[in-house]
């Protein structure tokens, strides 16, 4: 009796996880290099704002757009939501100029507000979180060679598609299609996420103020060094579910930093109320 009362709730308990399968929120986390950084003056095909580069930056965009999210969040403070809702509404009227705009270049017009806007979302929601540090200020310790030789490995990559596109070799189609594959910004997570763990016995160099050194211990510091990305990270994700407890949408597209993918994703693969969407679902299908 005991056993066959076993069996019923096992079976309840499997009807109830295939039920909330079908229950979850999408999310959908699009990467992109911070745009109005990667523009170069004496190279045209760094601009996103010409004419050709619009083109190519319509075509990525029009394919995201068949996923058709119900929220779009981007890499930007919640205390800038104000400021971003009063720019989305002229963007929407075609009166936003993005030209005479300081980083009218940015991912989160380019990208972000265009798929908006196409898709017809009322606004655009600020999720980004205070925090992070240049990878730069841990360079000393034990196995320090580890971590310097892959971020070399990793910059000669990166360098490499910088100057396709800047001799117009790739587009930024390409461009941002490369960098949402996952062999390429997983290289990115390793470099910030795992190898600094090798790191030990060392000291960060001139920390910035996002770093709290008195809680830093020298024995662990490569991995003192991802703790600081990764608390950032949660609370970016924390942006995003909160905002979506009080919006109930159902399909969310982040477009953040190319950087924060792997992170993101691995922290809503632990979230039961959440399915993962595959970038490449959409942009590797015409």
């Amino acid at each position: 009796m005991k056993l066959k009362s076993l069996f019923i709730v096992i079976g309840i308990g499997f009807f109830s996880y295939g039920f909330s399968q079908s229950d979850k929120t999408q999310i959908l986390i699009v990467g992109s290099d911070h745009l109005a950084q990667v523009y170069n003056e004496k190279y045209p095909g760094t601009d996103v704002l010409t004419d050709k580069n619009q083109k190519y930056i319509k075509e990525f965009t029009a394919l995201i757009e068949k996923y058709s999210p119900d929220m779009i969040g981007i890499e930007e403070l919640p205390e800038k939501q104000q400021e971003i809702d009063s720019l989305y509404t002229l963007y929407k009227r075609g009166e936003l100029d993005l030209k005479g705009l300081q980083y009218g270049r940015s991912e989160k017009y380019q990208i972000a507000f265009r798929i908006g806007k196409n898709v017809g979302l009322e606004a655009i929601t600020c999720v980004n979180a205070e925090g992070g540090t240049s990878q730069s200020i841990l360079d000393n310790g034990k196995n320090i060679e580890l971590y310097k030789n892959e971020t070399q490995e990793l910059r000669k990559m990166v360098g490499e598609k910088y100057s396709a596109l800047q001799q117009g070799a790739i587009s930024f189609k390409e461009f941002l299609t490369f960098l949402n594959q996952p062999q390429n910004y997983n290289l990115i997570y390793h470099l910030r996420y795992i190898t600094p763990a090798r790191v030990v016995d060392g000291t960060f160099d001139n920390p910035d103020e996002m770093v709290d050194t008195a809680f830093i211990n020298p024995k662990y510091i490569g991995a003192e060094l991802i703790a600081v990305f990764k608390n950032r990270d949660y609370k970016i994700y924390s942006n995003i579910v909160t905002n979506q407890l009080v919006k109930k949408s159902n399909r969310i597209l982040i477009v953040i930093g190319v950087a924060h993918i792997g992170s993101l994703k691995n922290i809503f693969r632990d979230d039961p109320d959440y399915e993962i969407i595959e970038a490449n679902e959409y942009i590797l299908k015409e």
